[in-house]
Parts: C-alpha cells; structure tokens; sequence
C-alpha cells in the first residue's frame, strides 16, 4: 500500500512546537541545559513532520539493501547530545573505543539528534524515497520509533546477531504495542516521569499522589505539570484508576476534566518542560510531575529534592536504537546494539548519563563505577518499581489529533 503522509492538525504542530520549545524534544540527557530548537526550526520540523511537500512512496518491502558489513568495518551511528560517556577531557568515548578495540569495527558517532520532530524532517525525504540515509543506528522516541516501522522504514533486527540484547532486555521494555517482543528496536534508555517534591517548600505537606498535587490547598500556586500530554495525562488516568495502556476516549476526557479543575482553582502554576527544574530547586515550585534523569541531577545538588512514586504508578517512554532501511552496515549496527546489552558498557553508560537501563544484571557493575547510582531505583528499579512503570498506548492519528487539541486546550498552548 502507498505511503501516505499523515498530516497534523494544528492542535498536532502545537504540540510538536511545544515539544521542540520544552519538552521531551529538549530534554537534557545529562546537564540541565541544552540549546533547544528557535521559532524557525520549530515550525519547519512540525512542517516536516506532517510530510509536506513529500511525494508518496512505496513502503519499502524485504531485507533493506544488501549489507556491507564483511567489507566495510564501520558503523554510522546518530544519537542525541550528551546522550554518550565521554572521559574527564570530554574528547574520548570509552565505551566506543573498546567497542572498536574488540570488533575492528569502527564507529562514526554523530550528536545530530537534537530532537525527533527536526530529525524527521531531515530524514524523511531519503526515508520516504526508499534511499539510504547515510545512518546505520539511529535513536529515536518511541513515539517515532513507531511511525518508522509503521511506514516500513526500518529493518528487522536479526536475533542471531542480538544474544547479550536478547536474553538482557528488561522484563518491563520486552513488549511495546508498537514493536511487540522487539523485533525492530531495543531501548536504549527509559524515561519516567514520576512527582518530584521540594522539602523544605513542602513545609510538612505530604505528597504521595498526582492527587495530592491537584487538591491540596496548601500547595495552590505552587504545583506544575509537565506539557508533554502522554506524561501528565497519563499520570492523571492512573490516579483515577485507568490504564493508559489502554485509555479509551471516555477515559481521556475523564482526565482532562480532573486536571481542569486544578486549573481552574489557580492549583497549577504552569505546564513547563524541563525548565521546572530551577523552580524547583528554588523552592518557587513545591511538587510537580518531573523527568527521572532530571530528579537524579537535581539531588546531587539539593539534598531538599525528593521523588514519589505513586501507588497507582509512573509513566515510562523509551528512547529507541533502529537500523533504517538501506542501511548499508545491518550486522555491523546489530553487533553495536548487542555489546550496549553486555552488564560491563551498559553499567559504563549508566553511570553517567543517569536514566533508567533497560539492562538486567548490570546493578553489580554499576556499583563498582558509582554506588550511588546502582542503589538509585530511578537508574536501577527494582522488581517493585518496574512492575510500577505504564506507557502510553499508541494513538492512531485521528485519535491523536483529538486528544493533543483537548491537552492544548487544558494547557494554553
């Protein structure tokens, strides 16, 4: 069937805006500032995203191009910034360079990945045309991941290549709706979205639930919701009992009419990205909704900052590694993906971009690079906190449309 573009609606480009501005799209991966996206760059990848000016292509069929990767010992690699371990100088990768060590394999790593909405557009011309990309791994939002391998875009991992990737995935990241048993991706990390709290703003007010933020008057004015909808709706079903796993129309609007409420109390301060964190710190902002890699960055400078994980549960995304279609070294991205699934590179990962690893068994390496951060369950969850962890289900773009326009409507974008 032809590739047809999906269109945004204009509720859709706000929040691909909104993203590009302060959401997950500008979320740091290990400091908590980072260049975002300007005006221009914003509307040109909500353009692009919504494959304009894109003429239809066949859905690209079979095994992708033929493979190079006996001949040609590199692999082309595109990531997001500060989303790799460099050494004190900041100039060398010690995890890539024992990867080449081990394997001959020499890795082209490129920080261009400064969000999804941007790296699509610049994508998605060669993607739609059946052309290689000049990438062989690529790290994308689950979101992405999914509209890539929906349109055919990505290839077939082969699990003969994938041993270490294939027995070491977590239990909680096996099965996406979108990829189910990860056929076509494997995380490279997850994203919570958990309440983080400042004690000494709290002033003996507990939090202990999405709830507590939206109704407890003691905290009026002094609460903010992340404007990533997936994150704060999501939270929000599960405080009323609903599954976002498998959020039903009803259900969406459910929670839109509880957090409008707060809203309209003068409960929440705002809806931000992760500029919340200052204001937390500060004290400005007592409690609000907060990206885990965030939390962990914040504690190591505020011993006041704390998280909650809610009875009911947190909200997870990932952050994917794929093979696009016509990549030209498959085996050779394969065997990458597979050496960051052995405990030794994913605990050397771990510890310092600080977000949650997807790798079972690493805990114990971990420990001997960071302590800390082994024993932190925002890096490391336990059994408890995984079993915790809910995602978004995957919206189809009517239904997206609809709910991004009534989350629109909510937050003021």
């Amino acid at each position: 069937m032809p590739y047809q573009p999906e269109p945004l609606s204009p509720a859709q480009a706000a929040a691909a805006r909104r993203s590009l501005r302060n959401g997950r799209g500008a979320l740091s991966r290990r400091t908590l500032l980072r260049a975002t996206a300007g005006g221009a760059l914003a509307v040109g990848g909500a353009a692009a995203l919504a494959g304009c000016g894109i003429p239809p292509a066949a859905k690209p069929q079979g095994a992708g191009s033929q493979d190079h990767s006996d001949r040609e010992k590199r692999v082309v690699f595109s990531n997001w910034t500060e989303y790799m371990d460099v050494d004190e100088s900041g100039k060398r990768r010690p995890t890539l360079e024992t990867f080449t060590e081990r394997t001959g394999i020499a890795v082209k790593y490129t920080e261009d990945i400064n969000d999804n909405v941007e790296f699509f557009g610049k994508v998605k011309p060669q993607l739609a045309a059946g052309q290689d990309i000049g990438r062989d791994l690529i790290n994308v939002t689950d979101w992405l991941a999914a509209r890539l391998i929906r349109f055919g875009w990505v290839q077939k991992l082969d699990p003969a290549h994938l041993p270490h990737a294939y027995a070491n995935l977590s239990q909680q990241f096996r099965s996406p709706d979108w990829d189910p048993g990860r056929a076509y991706s494997y995380p490279w990390t997850g994203i919570p979205a958990v309440i983080a709290y400042n004690r000494k703003a709290l002033d003996g007010v507990e939090v202990r639930s999405l709830g507590d933020l939206l109704d407890r008057p003691q905290l009026k004015g002094r609460v903010s919701l992340l404007s990533e909808m997936r994150d704060t709706m999501g939270l929000t079903l599960l405080d009323l009992g609903k599954d976002p796993g498998k959020v039903t129309g009803d259900d969406f609007d459910a929670a839109i009419a509880r957090v409008q409420k707060a809203v309209d109390r003068g409960q929440i301060r705002r809806f931000t990205g992760n500029d919340y964190t200052s204001d937390l710190s500060k004290g400005d902002i007592a409690a609000c909704v907060a990206w885990a890699g965030d939390v962990v960055q914040l504690q190591a400078d505020n011993p006041d900052i704390g998280f909650v994980i809610p009875d009911s549960g947190y909200m997870i995304a990932t952050d994917n590694l794929l093979v696009p279609h016509r990549a030209r070294h498959k085996r050779n991205a394969e065997r990458l993906i597979d050496y960051y699934y052995e405990p030794g590179p994913a605990a050397r990962l771990a510890a310092y971009i600080n977000y949650v690893c997807p790798v079972d068994g690493v805990k114990a390496e971990l420990a001997k690079l960071d302590a800390d951060a082994a024993a932190n369950p925002l890096i490391i969850p336990d059994r408890e906190m995984a079993a915790k962890s809910h995602a978004f289900r995957s919206l189809s773009a009517k239904e997206e449309t609809a709910y991004e326009a009534k989350f629109a409507q909510l937050t003021g974008a």
